[in-house]
């Protein structure tokens, strides 16, 4: 063998580490390495004898980074120690009697130690796919930001009428027609080559006319269907029971959903403080296409199908700054967490901050790493969508511009920065286009659409309880801890002051975001910095509550926190099973790393299915009120021997919504209150009545029965203790 012919240890090592040079041309490959289900590790025929072996890089390892060789690399002791440490730290901070953190503390900053070390030796080591400037992008020039001037004018013609026309906060026919078609002309007057989805149709088309299909399903493929079915049976089972009940924000969204069904299409929707109105159309057009009416159900349906949406680019985005296997932790922890799990179950917009926000991310990175304009197209219309769903997100432009300031001002930037600011002017126009409707309607009512925010970043609805900034730094405190020791209050969307992760993926995230700080301490990789940043600046609309301080952690408006936080997840995992993988014979580590991905895998999934179906729905039953079980009598009354407006629902302070009582009866537009001092307005109805009463409502009860001598009352056993209420029956007369 020539000395000076490369081999095939050098031809491996130099496809690992391409920022070290072009690899070496070789005659034709030999058979292909073994790939196994957690992760791809290079392997080839044994050098000849005396030939010294070059050391191969793992996937994933930072550059230069070059491990022993396999057979006398030490076992990987220190990183399952760690492991150890912090799960028993975690666990410790779960909600006990008399609960302290002191343990937990103490644990933990051993975790730390030995992690630090751990990684700092190079064996515990994530993967990294877009931390350094990557080939594909150094070949691309200015030339790649063309711009269709024609087109481009158009859209601003357009868009300048439809903005006009968006005017009395209403969509219709013709400023919707000029909105879509100037958001078209700006998107062909910069998007360049064919659209994606074309192509993706024709050769879909082109594989459904072939004559015989063939499919190739590997290892891979079986896992990710595991995985898949494991989220949905999380996200799906029993959704019509958990949680049970509606409440007023419930009634709020269903009665703006009616309004749009009537052909009210408003911009914002302005009922309860405000909100904006993505959330109002995708309800209508399920209630339309299912037939589900305004109901529970159909705002559930809505929020499910976009939290598994998320999944899908919650893979994505591990894809893009990991690996496949990032990505497929990422989903599966994010898809079995009682956080996500909960806040789409509870059927309100706020499932809309990630659901926006992960394909925001994903198109925006993927746009850095090939400094395209489709990728920054496409991240501006998710942008601008997001807009248009849950207020939080309006934190997500400031993210996205600190995006690109922190690529800006590091390293890898040095190839494409000016090719990136580009691609952020083409997003910033793009979601604002998007986002014009929203724009018009703020400018004419600009109270109304901050409304929500400024009563709690100002003294608008009550004074500040204390000094502005040390209520800032006391809330960030708590938002920054909430996902291991207490995540609020609120208890339609949490378990209440308990930690809002579980204990594996708490421990994960601590790791992860050591792991990621002590790389950047030593590569300066821009996406590390701005991983471990954008979960405290995704919190920010929970931490700026100054006015209501007790509404901080709110896991609702931390929503979008959950995209970086289970991506470190992922990374943090992933790192472990490359240092068991790449320190132990290949039999060996492939077992050992399937047996601790699975271990942990089962502590999180058993400990969130508790947290969800047996915690959260107790909890939420033992705090909602039963207003399912009255809607049923009622219905039950008008189904036989009343009316549906022969019947009624006495008020009483700090009971239930009546308008919930009418939309479970089936009747949404009706609100069946009567307050005591109008119970003499029933006399006037004919035929048989029902009224329903809280047990403490004596004063009613015995005016009832004065006014209805011939009436029988009757108490009512709820499903729930502590639940139960009268019905007051009064026969029809003879």
């Amino acid at each position: 063998m020539n000395e000076n012919e490369p081999s095939v240890w050098d031809y491996i090592k130099a496809k690992l580490t391409p920022w070290k040079g072009p690899a070496p041309s070789l005659p034709p490959a030999e058979a292909p390495g073994e790939e196994t289900l957690l992760g791809e590790m290079p392997t080839a025929e044994a050098p000849p004898e005396g030939v010294q072996p070059k050391l191969v890089e793992p996937v994933g390892a930072p550059p230069g980074d070059v491990l022993a060789q396999t057979q006398t690399r030490p076992f990987p002791w220190r990183s399952l120690l760690v492991v150890f440490l912090a799960l028993a730290a975690q666990w410790s901070l779960e909600p006990r009697p008399n609960r302290s953190p002191w343990m937990g503390i103490v644990l933990y900053i051993l975790a730390f130690g030995w992690l630090v070390w751990t990684s700092w030796i190079k064996e515990w080591i994530p993967a990294d796919k877009i931390g350094e400037a990557k080939e594909e992008a150094k070949d691309i020039s200015g030339s790649s930001f063309v711009l269709r001037p024609v087109q481009f004018i158009l859209a601003i013609i357009l868009g300048l009428a439809a903005f006009w026309f968006f005017k009395g906060n209403l969509f219709t026919k013709f400023n919707v027609f000029l909105w879509v078609t100037s958001l078209v002309f700006l998107i062909w007057s910069f998007w360049q080559g064919h659209f994606t989805l074309f192509s993706w149709l024709r050769r879909l088309g082109n594989f459904v006319r072939r004559p015989s299909w063939r499919l190739d399903i590997s290892r891979w493929m079986v896992l990710v269907l595991g995985v898949v079915l494991l989220v949905v049976f999380f996200r799906v089972y029993r959704l019509d029971q958990v949680p049970p009940e509606m409440v007023s924000d419930h009634a709020e969204k269903l009665l703006d959903i009616g309004d749009v069904l009537r052909g009210q299409t408003s911009i914002f929707f302005p009922r309860n403080t405000g909100r904006e109105g993505f959330q109002m159309y995708l309800t209508a057009a399920i209630v339309k296409l299912f037939g589900t009416g305004l109901s529970f159900i159909s705002l559930k349906i809505g929020t499910t199908i976009t939290g598994l949406i998320t999944l899908v680019y919650l893979y994505l985005l591990g894809k893009e700054v990991g690996n496949r296997r990032v990505g497929l932790l990422a989903m599966l922890f994010t898809g079995i967490a009682y956080w996500p799990n909960v806040i789409t179950r509870v059927a309100l917009r706020f499932t809309l901050y990630p659901f926006f926000l992960a394909p925001a991310l994903y198109y925006l990175f993927r746009g850095i790493r090939r400094s395209r304009p489709n990728d920054f197209i496409l991240a501006g219309l998710a942008v601008g969508l997001g807009l248009h769903g849950y207020s939080p997100f309006r934190v997500v432009p400031f993210l996205i511009v600190v995006a690109v300031a922190i690529f800006a001002i590091h390293r890898q930037s040095k190839e494409n920065r000016v090719l990136v600011l580009r691609g952020l002017i083409v997003l910033a126009l793009v979601s604002l286009f998007v986002f014009l409707p929203l724009l018009r309607y703020a400018l004419e009512n600009p109270e109304m659409f901050g409304y929500r925010t400024l009563t709690r970043i100002g003294s608008l609805e009550r004074p500040l309880p204390g000094p502005a900034w040390q209520i800032f730094l006391k809330n960030s405190w708590n938002a920054i801890t909430m996902y291991f020791w207490r995540d609020g209050e609120i208890w339609p969307i949490s378990v209440t002051n308990r930690p809002a992760l579980d204990i594996v993926s708490g421990a994960l995230l601590l790791l992860g975001a050591t792991i990621l700080l002590v790389r950047y301490i030593r590569r300066r990789t821009w996406l590390d910095l701005f991983l471990l940043l954008s979960v405290y600046i995704l919190m920010l609309p929970s931490i700026m509550s100054l006015a209501f301080p007790a509404e901080n952690p709110a896991v609702n408006r931390a929503a979008g926190a959950m995209v970086p936080v289970f991506l470190i997840v992922g990374i943090s995992l992933d790192g472990l099973l490359t240092a068991l993988q790449s320190r132990i014979n290949n039999r060996t580590r492939t077992r050992l790393a399937w047996w601790i991905g699975i271990f942990l895998v089962l502590i999180a999934s058993a400990q969130n299915y508790d947290l969800v179906f047996r915690q959260y729905q107790r909890s939420y039953e033992l705090s909602s009120w039963n207003t399912s079980e009255m809607g049923q009598i009622i219905h039950d009354f008008t189904q036989t021997i009343g009316t549906r407006d022969s019947a009624w629902v006495v008020g009483y302070p700090y009971w239930v919504d009546t308008r919930l009582v009418g939309i479970n009866a089936g009747y949404p537009e009706k609100d069946y209150a009567v307050m005591p001092d109008q119970l003499d307005v029933t006399l006037g109805v004919p035929g048989a009545k029902l009224f329903l009463l809280n047990l403490q409502d004596v004063a009613s009860m015995d005016y009832l029965r004065t006014i209805y001598p011939s009436a029988w009352m009757q108490e009512y056993q709820a499903r729930i203790p502590d639940k139960d209420f009268y019905m007051l029956f009064v026969p029809p007369s003879p």
